[in-house]
């Protein structure tokens, strides 16, 4: 009888680690882009373009929405019933993987990620907003290839906005 109550004591905590739990743990990391992937916000196929590419978590899908560029991810996250439902942004290394093709274990933090915006380097959808691990892998792309070197809460739609004209 002890035993029957001691296993009954213990049965609360076999369940204490919740699927939702699980699930987060194992999304706490982007997801590979595969070739026939489309981008979530133009629908365009995302590893048939140059420079670095987003993914999103978004609260209660299953799916990460993944794009062709970071330029239309912001695009989607800086939309206000979009930015509230974000639990998660990725967006690669541009100073650890190539421009020409961006590989998917360089996905990084894009919240603590730095930002090169009106580089003169092309990528899909309008000018490019490169990303880096680091403040300084930052300002020297942008010293060879210009542009403004900001952080991720300094990227607006106003700012994205102002390149449009550039495709």
């Amino acid at each position: 009888m002890k035993k029957i109550l001691a296993l009954l004591l213990l049965l609360p905590l076999l369940f204490a680690c919740t699927p939702e739990k699980v699930v987060a743990e194992l999304d706490s990391h982007a997801h590979g882009i595969h070739d026939h992937d489309r981008c979530n916000m133009c629908g365009m196929m995302i590893t048939k373009y140059p420079g670095p590419k987003g993914q999103l978590q978004l609260n209660n899908v299953e799916a990460n929405p993944s794009f062709c560029s970071t330029r239309d991810m912001f695009s989607f996250l800086l939309q206000p019933e979009n930015a509230r439902q974000v639990n998660q942004v990725w967006v690669h290394d541009m100073a650890a993987t190539s421009w020409e093709d961006p590989q998917d274990e360089f996905f990084i933090d894009g919240k603590t990620a730095t930002y090169v915006y009106g580089t003169s380097k092309k990528a899909v959808m309008g000018p490019a907003v490169a990303s880096f691990s680091t403040p300084e892998a930052a300002e020297k792309f942008a010293e060879e290839y210009g542009g403004a070197v900001l952080e991720f809460d300094e990227i607006t739609i106003e700012l994205l906005g102002e390149g449009m004209g550039h495709h």
